[in-house]
């Protein structure tokens, strides 16, 4: 598979929280996973499994979400995607109690391909945005 075709597969059956266990068919064993936050940045290593538990915890959260890619661009085995997610509050989230109201995530990636699989990742996710929705749903 192509870097852009194994990207795809990977929103598509893993990121979109379809297939979460999918992960295991198109990460490596263990994945470089740098978050970029203004504050600081992170570098997290993740296995499949990992993943795939983040992903559930995003379905229990926030549901069964829609996932909206809008941007996607490849250049050799890289692969950069923004996208937008869609999903309620039905989970409890960084201390915020359910509340049954939709919350978006605005939120962008480049996934580096090697060997057929996503081996390292640099993403960036309006977090500010996401407290801010939290906030507000809170007080209604």
């Amino acid at each position: 598979m192509t870097p852009e075709q194994i990207v795809k597969k990977f929103f598509e059956e893993v990121r979109s929280g379809n297939n979460p266990d999918y992960a295991t068919e198109l990460m490596a064993d263990q994945v470089l996973g740098h978050q970029v936050i203004s504050e600081e940045e992170l570098t997290v290593i993740r296995t499949p499994k990992d993943y795939a538990d983040h992903v559930k915890e995003m379905v229990e959260a926030y549901g069964d979400f829609l996932l909206e890619i809008q941007e996607f661009l490849v250049q050799g085995n890289k692969v950069y995607v923004r996208w937008k997610q869609v999903g309620t509050h039905v989970g409890e989230v960084d201390g915020y109690h359910p509340t049954s109201l939709p919350v978006n995530e605005i939120a962008s990636a480049v996934y580096r391909i090697e060997k057929e699989k996503i081996a390292e990742y640099w993403i960036q996710i309006d977090r500010a945005g996401i407290e801010n929705q939290l906030k507000r749903n809170k007080s209604n």
